[in-house]
């Protein structure tokens, strides 16, 4: 594949269904790489689409969430496989801001970082190489003892609040050494979350990064300094993509920076999350943000409208390929069409476990 995202656990079709991304200035959605889709439809028709055969259906399928019919086979553009050479190093976050356009564009694939606890930004730049591998390990994720203490400190901090930032300022510290590696790409792409997590990511106009950037900055100090503050976890990663057509794709018409924040769960224990998330996503909204659609968001019909021009294509395909709904899960119900209710509550499916 040309580029992957951070992991690869999910299906091919959820990949394209949810305009997955990876990273890179120069890259689009993994959707984009699509040339041709047969789809199984509701009324138990098959259907092949591309941009040239039912191409409003295959524009729809791109990022319509399964609910345009189920998908049976993918034609997708890929390319010989690749190694790529990666460089990490930590900077401040202010060195990082001030100069953002010259990092971001740095490599072929750059992310970020970012630990506000400890004002610093850990910086990957991967580019295509022929070199022989040579992997590298951290400390921090690839020993006993970093990954271990590590999780243990974040189950007290459940606990004990006060520690969480400089457990932070510790992994800063752990994971501080520049490093180089040379790896099968989708090894370097790849990134082990190591602990269940919840988690949201937005995007957003790449020219709305750093005054985005300084806007969570101000409110996650000031959390900080509170006794009674929010206390997140690290880091909030941050990528990069270039526009793309396709109708609810979250990056479509303009090129694109993509924030994620977590809440680890060490040991699988629950921890606070809600209040975080929304404050960081009205943030987001603020400067033109769009949910990541395989994430968990609150955003309905009235402000998907305004954020993606061609909502009500979508919908008008949708309506005419299943018009009974059969393919219309409680988060196309909920998000899509504005139901509401139990029935199609956030929380729907944690209710039936």
């Amino acid at each position: 594949m040309i580029n992957v995202g951070s992991i690869s656990d999910q299906t091919l079709a959820g990949v394209v269904t949810t305009a997955t991304h990876g990273t890179g200035l120069g890259f689009k959605v993994i959707s984009t790489h699509v040339q041709a889709l047969v789809l199984l439809l509701a009324d138990g028709s098959r259907r092949r689409c591309s941009r040239n055969e039912h191409a409003e259906l295959f524009m729809a399928s791109l990022c319509g969430l399964g609910s345009t019919g189920l998908i049976l086979q993918i034609q997708m553009e890929v390319g010989p496989a690749f190694r790529l050479k990666e460089r990490q190093t930590s900077l401040g976050f202010t060195e990082v801001v001030d100069r953002l356009d010259a990092y971001a564009s740095a490599s072929e694939h750059v992310r970020l970082w970012w630990f506000p606890q400890a004002d610093t930004i850990r910086l990957s730049c991967a580019d295509r190489t022929t070199e022989p591998r040579k992997p590298a390990a951290s400390f921090l994720w690839h020993s006993v003892i970093g990954y271990h203490v590590v999780q243990f400190l974040l189950f007290v901090g459940i606990y004990v609040r006060a520690i969480n930032p400089w457990i932070a300022r510790l992994t800063v510290w752990l994971d501080r050494a520049p490093t180089l590696t040379v790896d099968d790409s989708w090894r370097v792409f790849n990134l082990d979350c190591k602990y269940p997590q919840f988690t949201t990511e937005w995007a957003l106009p790449y020219t709305s990064t750093a005054a985005c950037l300084l806007e969570l900055r101000t409110w996650l100090d000031n959390e900080h300094r509170s006794p009674t503050g929010l206390r997140p976890h690290f880091p909030l990663e941050i990528r990069f993509s270039d526009q793309d057509d396709i109708w609810l794709s979250p990056s479509s018409g303009t090129r694109t920076t993509w924030i994620g924040i977590i809440q680890y769960k060490p040991y699988g224990f629950n921890v606070p999350y809600r209040k975080l998330f929304a404050q960081f996503e009205a943030i987001l909204a603020k400067h033109g943000g769009r949910p990541h659609w395989a994430k968990a968001h609150s955003l309905k019909p009235v402000e998907l409208r305004r954020l993606y021009p061609r909502f009500d294509d979508f919908i008008r395909v949708l309506e005419d390929v299943d018009p009974r709904g059969m393919f219309r899960n409680e988060y196309v119900q909920r998000h899509l069409f504005g139901m509401d209710g139990p029935r199609w509550g956030e929380r729907v499916f944690k209710v039936r476990q």
